[in-house]
C-alpha cells in the first residue's frame, strides 16, 4: 500500500525519464537499509538508505503518507536516517529529490537537515527535474 502510494504520487508529477526510485524488489539487497515509520503500530512512513561504497551512502524513497504529515514524522524519520548512516561508518549521505513546486516542502526539510546541493554524483546525470543534496556526516 504504502510503496503504491509513493509510485503514484512520484509519478503524477515526474516525467518518466527523471523518475529514479528504485523498484520495490530491488530494495531486497544486502546494500540497502530499509525503515518503516509506525504510528500505533500502522505504517505511515518508509525510507531506504543504499551504501554507494564504504564511506557514501544514499537517502532513496523516504516517503511520509499525506494524511500523515505536519507531525514531525518526515522530520523524525530524517534524522533516523542520518544518525544510522553515521553508526554505519559513512562519511557522506547524498540524496536525489524532485525540482519541481510539489517538492519544495522535501528540499526544505533537507536544508533543516543540513544537507546543501551538490552536482549529480554515482550514476546520476544533469537533469532539469532532479536536485542533488549531500551532507558530510
Amino acid at each position: 500500500m504504502m510503496f503504491g502510494r509513493h509510485t503514484v504520487e512520484m509519478h503524477a508529477d515526474t516525467p518518466p525519464e527523471s523518475i529514479h526510485m528504485m523498484p520495490r524488489e530491488t530494495l531486497v539487497s544486502p546494500d540497502i537499509d530499509f525503515f518503516v515509520l509506525r504510528r500505533a503500530g500502522v505504517p505511515v512512513g518508509m525510507a531506504a538508505l543504499k551504501r554507494l561504497d564504504s564511506t557514501h551512502g544514499e537517502i532513496k524513497s523516504m516517503h511520509v503518507l499525506t494524511e500523515a504529515r505536519g507531525a514531525g514524522l518526515s522530520r523524525l524519520m530524517l534524522d533516523r536516517l542520518i544518525g544510522h548512516a553515521r553508526r554505519s561508518g559513512l562519511a557522506h549521505l547524498s540524496l536525489e529529490t524532485g525540482a519541481q513546486p510539489s517538492f519544495a516542502a522535501a528540499r526544505g526539510l533537507y536544508g533543516q537537515g543540513g544537507f546543501v546541493e551538490c552536482p549529480p554524483f554515482g550514476t546520476y546525470r544533469p537533469d532539469p527535474n532532479s536536485v542533488f543534496m549531500t551532507l558530510a556526516l
